[in-house]
């Protein structure tokens, strides 16, 4: 099947940026990804959130963590591996010292949230049900369960399920779980995340991945093994969530080595209804605030009058 190209929209005329994440609104598709802009309130002076589509800070536990040792970042061609461990100051804490300042912008905050049991997940999704200022929740399931031999729910499909399920019974808030690259079939967990209630899904979280000091024959991160991010795993991505948008209706939010407006337009092409810009922001801050101010041009370019357009327009 082809699509007749359409002729370029005057220079003058706005394109409708605005797209639907469940019963989310969001101004344009354009976010934040979790663990690349902190708790959001780091980039206030450097980034204008009134701009973005939404605003998606680092995971939040029911109590404190500290994280892995150090050293936890290393960087590598075309991308970044972490092992940070999910470090973070706990709900309250976030609440009571980031929350309250979020408040104060327009922009959906979409809070990713971790725990170590389903229990756990289920708490701290219990407890953001009632704050104001939390547009979504985004379950962060690349976590051991330690109740049942250290499995990550993200990549057993049972526990999956379960943690979905729980979260969904504890909150009214939109729920997005984040789906792990390293499954077998992305199709099954997607299926599984609509039919365990979510609103939409997001993906991908870090490729496992390691690197090895040749010199002294030591890993170079204390955990050994970390997450890669970066423009090495946009391909990776972009097969994946061209797979969860065969095997769903939920909406879907793609993320994965995205550094130019045509990335982002790329992974919308594939089905995704929204994009998270993640470790770019890294080297450049105001990376997603040049994305959503080239997207307009770019639909233009297009002969888009709306961005919903371009949303599963793959050719054939």
């Amino acid at each position: 099947m082809t699509t007749e190209r359409r002729p370029p929209l005057d220079a003058e005329f706005q394109p409708d940026l605005s797209v639907d994440i469940g019963p989310l609104r969001l101004r344009n598709p354009v976010m934040t990804a979790s663990g690349t802009f902190g708790y959001g309130t780091e980039y206030a002076d450097l980034v204008d959130f009134e701009k973005l589509g939404a605003i998606v800070v680092k995971g939040i536990s029911l109590d404190p963590w500290s994280g892995n040792s150090t050293p936890r970042t290393v960087e590598v061609a075309s991308g970044l591996i972490n092992a940070i461990g999910l470090q973070n100051p706990g709900v309250e804490k976030f609440i009571r010292e980031h929350l309250a300042q979020l408040k104060r912008f327009s922009t959906p905050v979409i809070v990713n949230i971790w725990g170590r049991t389903v229990e756990e997940y289920a708490a701290v999704a219990r407890r953001f049900d009632t704050e104001e200022g939390v547009a979504a929740l985004e379950i962060n399931v690349s976590c051991p369960n330690i109740k049942e031999g250290s499995k990550l729910f993200g990549t057993d499909l049972t526990a999956f399920r379960k943690v979905v399920a729980a979260v969904r019974e504890a909150t009214r808030k939109p729920m997005i779980p984040k789906l792990a690259p390293n499954v077998s079939d992305i199709g099954a967990f997607a299926r599984a995340a609509e039919e365990s209630g979510a609103d939409a899904i997001s993906l991908i979280n870090s490729v496992p991945a390691m690197v090895v000091d040749a010199k002294t024959r030591r890993p170079r991160l204390a955990n050994i093994t970390g997450g890669l991010t970066g423009p090495a795993i946009r391909p990776i991505a972009l097969k994946l969530v061209w797979e969860a948008a065969r095997a769903t209706k939920l909406p879907i939010i793609g993320m994965g080595g995205i550094t130019e407006t045509e990335h982002a337009a790329e992974f919308m092409i594939v089905g995704a209804t929204a994009v998270a810009v993640g470790t770019a922001t890294f080297a450049e801050p105001r990376t997603a605030m040049r994305i959503v101010e080239g997207l307009a041009d770019y639909l233009r370019r297009q002969g888009m009058k709306s961005v919903r357009e371009l949303i599963g327009s793959l050719r054939s």
